[in-house]
């Protein structure tokens, strides 16, 4: 508990930097990309209007192009959210794939509310977690010219991402490695983001989506309820503060730390992806979450964290045994860091994820034998 202490007090700070485009990209890391695909034909019949996918990418792709991996990010996080999953010797070795870091829609360097200039703030289409996907798909069709890839990995809406890309294109990976998920957003993740919303549209400066600064007060607010509550568990708490009373400077700390982290409307319209988030919805499903988990093809590694409070671990735990070829694992099994296990935070949590993420890529791949 000493050293969970020890650690909680920096794990925020770090948060933000993985959510945080402004900040996020150094001469030594590889460049940012953006790959143009047009209009996005979403599934509700809208578009999204001059599209752009935002990436970037690590490693080399080999002659056969057999060695891609996709990486899709969680909610309010960019490109650099496993960064601490990619490197030699870790599970995503740039030395033996060729990883592609995309950004998802809404999260402000993909096409978003924030930086549309054809639909911009609250003249932004709804989309879902599938738009998402095949943005995804566009990209590495249009733009790599690849029709397979080794896995999807992710985590949180990333990891949500992950599976939908099981049920969407079954035959296009031969491994889906997806941590914290969601099949099917259940009622409490529900309820955590319509608070969140609830904290920013309530707030008179939030102007309806015209704000001319960010809304200070409602931005505080949701970042207390995921950052702050949701995304972490009392026992880090109990770990951290001797007195309960000591939270209370140490929460204003971190929320005007997290003012310009990520944009208001952007948020809001990632969190109404999420909250409408099922793989049961998928054209030939007719709703059944069950049977969508079923269809998927790829070895499937699903990573969950003890009592996260965001993604609660009962709803991956349950649906994840309807796919075939799963494997169901705890993150650091007598740890408590609930949601942000996935996060890259806690030295024990890194370790296991890019040892068993490894090792199962490793299985998956014949120890790298079927790249070639």
């Amino acid at each position: 508990m000493k050293k969970l202490a020890c650690l909680a007090a920096a794990a925020f700070a770090l948060s933000l930097a993985s959510s945080w485009p402004v900040a996020a990209h150094t001469p030594q890391q590889p460049p940012h990309q953006s790959f143009a695909e047009g209009d996005l034909k979403l599934e509700s019949g809208e578009a999204i209007k001059d599209f752009a996918i935002s990436y970037v990418t690590h490693g080399t792709l080999n002659a056969k192009k057999s060695n891609a991996i996709l990486m899709v990010t969680a909610i309010s996080g960019n490109h650099h959210r496993l960064d601490f999953m990619i490197g030699p010797g870790k599970a995503l070795d740039p030395d033996k794939y060729f990883i592609i870091c995309t950004d998802a829609i809404g999260n402000g360097l993909t096409t978003s509310p924030s930086n549309s200039k054809a639909q911009p703030r609250m003249a932004f289409p709804k989309f879902a977690i599938r738009d998402m996907v095949e943005s995804q798909y566009r990209l590495l069709k249009e733009k790599f010219g690849i029709d397979h890839v080794v896995a999807v990995v992710g985590p949180s809406m990333g990891g949500m991402q992950t599976l939908q890309w099981g049920v969407s294109h079954p035959d296009f990976m031969d491994a889906l490695v997806a941590m914290v998920p969601l099949a099917k957003t259940p009622a409490w993740s529900v309820a955590v983001m319509e608070a969140s919303r609830k904290a920013i549209m309530e707030d008179p400066a939030w102007k309806d989506g015209n704000y001319d600064a960010p809304p200070e007060k409602g931005i505080r607010l949701w970042r207390d309820i995921l950052s702050l509550l949701a995304a972490r568990t009392p026992d880090m708490y109990q770990a951290q503060f001797k007195n309960g009373t000591d939270v209370l400077p140490w929460m204003t700390e971190q929320e005007s730390a997290a003012i310009k982290a990520f944009d208001a409307n952007d948020w809001i319209y990632q969190t109404w992806a999420y909250d409408r988030h099922d793989v049961g919805t998928t054209a030939g499903f007719g709703g059944d979450t069950a049977k969508a988990l079923a269809s998927i093809k790829a070895k499937t590694l699903i990573l969950t964290g003890t009592k996260d409070l965001l993604n609660p671990e009962f709803e991956p735990t349950v649906m994840g045994k309807n796919i075939p070829a799963v494997k169901m694992m705890t993150i650091s099994p007598g740890t408590v860091t609930g949601h942000a296990s996935a996060g890259g935070f806690f030295p024990a949590d890194v370790e296991f994820l890019n040892r068993e993420a490894g090792a199962f890529l490793d299985d998956v791949t014949d120890g790298g034998k079927k790249l070639n």
